[in-house]
């Protein structure tokens, strides 16, 4: 979805997808104790969160 650029909307929902998935990474490595999966997946939420922002939130 997101390598396709297929608009603005479609890419915007597949960043939200990963926001998803990086907060699920983050919840699971809080359970189990991994620290540096949980500090990876903190900085790819906030990549994606910019991409939501960017491609979702903001006006051209």
């Amino acid at each position: 979805m997101v390598s396709l650029d297929n608009g603005r909307r479609v890419t915007g929902c597949g960043m939200a997808i990963f926001v998803t998935s990086s907060i699920a990474w983050i919840s699971g490595a809080w359970l189990t104790g991994d620290e540096p999966l949980a500090v990876q997946n903190g900085v790819l939420l906030g990549i994606n969160g910019f991409g939501v922002y960017r491609y979702l939130i903001r006006k051209r």
